[in-house]
């Protein structure tokens, strides 16, 4: 098996949102027995297995649909594909988006053609289901490609970009949880009933569970293993722009799993010996992720996050902790809006004076508009 991708799939049944991001799965250009589509429900309240089970019938050999009885969100659900993906690349994709007919066989003629082992391209921004693009994203760019070195590692780290819009040889995601050769010892690689049954207990530990933003806590670890890295500069992915996507919902539970996310890549560079090389691109992700965007995300007087004063004054006092110094990472420095730093560093002081301020704020330009 060339490639395995793996859908979470969680309430996508409405709008034809998953009908069209499955379409254009099961009609990539790539033939039978290259390509396996593990789609996995993750406890969906909605229609969204029916929809999948039918897909199956419709495509034997091709897609697979697994049911989830207990809902851990996307990492959860994508544990689960990977335990019993048999590809020798994997591919990510979320339910409510869809790509171009040959988007996988593209991207892995990328690879074959110069021994990349990760590809990547860029993705359009829609909001409606299309295949013209609109607001192109560029999702990487070719001072990361290439083999990789020490820069290259660096700028990638910075700007990983999404990772559902690119492809990988299993050894980059799954490390040495790769449990394939085992499963083709014991028969189960060829019979998808026994694959079917078996995907509960095969589920591997590769994302964290029960938690937004787990493709975050991941990434770095991922990109440190890439020997190789290649881009396609178009837009052969379409993300879809609706009001339920994660990017748009900031809740205090989302907010709280950007700080878990924060809290593991730090984790993870310790764990797995690369903090001190790569210091200041950790210590900027941890800052702009667990910090930065929580910070500015949970202050808006709109969002009324419960208890709002003691969940930001910990969360300063929890940053100072990990990188004392995070104000003079190069990074801040230069990408930080001069606004967001001058408040930051007001907080960093006293965070009484900095809520009151900027409440303050908020309650002026309010009377301004």
């Amino acid at each position: 098996m060339r490639l395995s991708v793996i859908v979470p799939v969680y309430n996508m049944a409405g709008e034809d949102k998953l009908k069209h991001c499955l379409d254009s799965l099961v009609n990539q250009t790539l033939p039978d027995g290259d390509i396996e589509i593990i789609a996995v429900d993750d406890c969906s309240t909605d229609s969204s297995f029916e929809l999948m089970q039918d897909y199956e019938k419709r495509y034997p050999g091709r897609f697979i649909a697994i049911h989830s009885p207990v809902n851990h969100h996307q990492g959860g659900a994508k544990n689960i594909g990977l335990g019993i993906a048999e590809g020798d690349w994997l591919g990510f994709i979320d339910a409510d988006d869809w790509v171009v007919p040959d988007y996988y066989e593209r991207l892995l003629r990328k690879a074959y053609e110069t021994g990349a082992d990760m590809v990547g391209c860029d993705y359009s921004l829609v909001e409606n289901y299309t295949f013209t693009p609109g607001q192109i994203v560029h999702n990487n760019n070719s001072e990361q490609t290439g083999i990789m070195d020490e820069e290259k590692y660096k700028k990638l780290l910075l700007d990983t970009g999404s990772l559902v819009v690119k492809i990988y040889k299993r050894n980059i995601v799954l490390g040495d949880k790769d449990t394939r050769a085992k499963a083709s010892e014991s028969g189960l690689g060829s019979d998808i009933r026994i694959r079917k049954e078996e995907a509960l207990t095969r589920k591997l530990d590769i994302f964290p569970e029960d938690i937004f933003y787990e493709d975050n806590a991941v990434s770095n670890t991922w990109m440190l293993r890439v020997k190789h890295f290649e881009y396609i500069e178009e837009p052969l992915y379409f993300y879809f722009q609706h009001d339920a996507s994660t990017v748009h919902t900031v809740s205090k539970k989302n907010l709280e799993d950007r700080m878990t996310a924060g809290r593991q890549i730090l984790s993870e560079a310790k764990e797995n010996g690369y903090l001190e090389k790569f210091k200041d691109e950790i210590e900027f992700m941890y800052t702009v992720l667990f910090y930065v965007n929580t910070l500015f995300s949970a202050m808006p007087k709109e969002m009324h996050i419960e208890d709002c004063y003691n969940f930001t004054k910990q969360m300063g006092s929890e940053m100072k902790r990990a990188f004392p110094n995070f104000q003079e990472n190069p990074y801040y420095k230069e990408r930080i809006h001069a606004e967001e730093k001058k408040l930051i560093g007001m907080q960093m002081k006293s965070h009484l004076l900095f809520y009151v301020y900027y409440r303050l704020l908020w309650l002026y330009r309010g009377f301004r508009k």
